[in-house]
């Protein structure tokens, strides 16, 4: 599968305080994403993900290293014309409606003015918002102006899209909305570069992620390949008997009105709760077995930096 982008060797710095001092914010970044994925970039506040972001736009330069975007130099013509982005921050000039935003950029685009109408059409159906075509943008929820943000992000037909923190903020309906969004560009056969720190939301859509802590990738790949399927513990729910009956066979407990919760480590442990309960003529509700999470391996990584 061909690279649609590669970083390599990639160091950035910043003087900061009184004294003017360099800080190093990366430290020698190396990565690679493929064409048509959704490539998750994690790692927690201040780790360098924003500045990684921003010297792959151009928006800053990094002092060494080299980025190249769909076989092309970063900085050429031919790599810009086709990204998009979504910055974490944006700013909107909120007087306009959502239309009349989409009419705005699609100039600077340069977008043809037969086309205009029904690209600005098209992009407020995929994000859902044709009901709010003539809304104007501060009368927009955080969820909306992320949606209407996308659509600004796709009005030039990109191949790969930047976004940063996009789920940051939003309510759970509006972080599905936004996965669902992603997920389309990726079955268009876009490539999309994402950066985040909601880690559930990486899981469900990321085809390959790479952790950076303290300017550094420390680990990268294919999430089934970092992730153990190993079994951490397993839950149970289940009723008709006292806690004093599982108290020494759980390494946690409680319960809520007639139910009891539990969390097993040991296998062995599990089947004596089965039996008793069998005994006991209780009922199971739900047995889960727990396997590791991105979330586990993440805080992992960080806590050994």
């Amino acid at each position: 599968m061909a690279e649609a982008l590669k970083i390599t060797d990639l160091h950035k710095s910043f003087k900061t305080g009184f004294l003017l001092k360099k800080k190093k914010i990366l430290k020698g970044i190396h990565l690679e994403v493929k064409q048509g994925e959704i490539f998750g970039y994690l790692g927690p506040n201040g780790a360098g993900k924003t500045t990684t972001i921003k010297c792959l736009l151009g928006l800053i330069f990094p002092e060494k290293g080299e980025i190249r975007i769909l076989g092309q130099p970063y900085l050429s013509l031919s790599a810009k014309e086709r990204i998009g982005f979504l910055p974490e921050n944006p700013y909107f000039y909120d007087y306009l409606t959502a239309s009349e935003f989409l009419e705005f950029y699609s100039q600077l685009f340069f977008i043809k003015k037969d086309k205009k109408e029904d690209k600005i059409q098209s992009l407020l159906r995929l994000v859902r918002l044709e009901k709010s075509a003539h809304l104007q943008l501060r009368k927009f929820s955080r969820g909306m102006l992320q949606r209407i943000g996308m659509a600004q992000a796709l009005l030039n037909e990109p191949s790969i899209v930047f976004l940063d923190e996009p789920l940051g903020g939003l309510d759970p309906l509006g972080r599905k909305e936004i996965r669902d969004i992603i997920t389309s560009l990726r079955d268009e056969g876009k490539t999309v570069f994402l950066s985040s720190h909601i880690l559930q939301d990486i899981e469900m859509i990321c085809d390959r992620v790479a952790i950076i802590v303290n300017g550094e990738i420390i680990n990268s790949g294919r999430l089934k390949d970092l992730i153990s399927e190993k079994i951490n513990f397993t839950e149970v729910i289940l009723s008709g008997l006292k806690e004093e009956q599982l108290r020494e066979l759980s390494e946690s407990l409680a319960s809520s009105g007639d139910r009891i919760f539990l969390k097993i480590t040991d296998e062995s442990k599990l089947e004596e709760v089965l039996q008793l309960v069998h005994s006991q003529k209780g009922k199971i509700h739900s047995l889960i077995p727990r396997t590791e999470t991105l979330e586990d391996l993440f805080v992992e990584m960080v806590k050994t930096q």
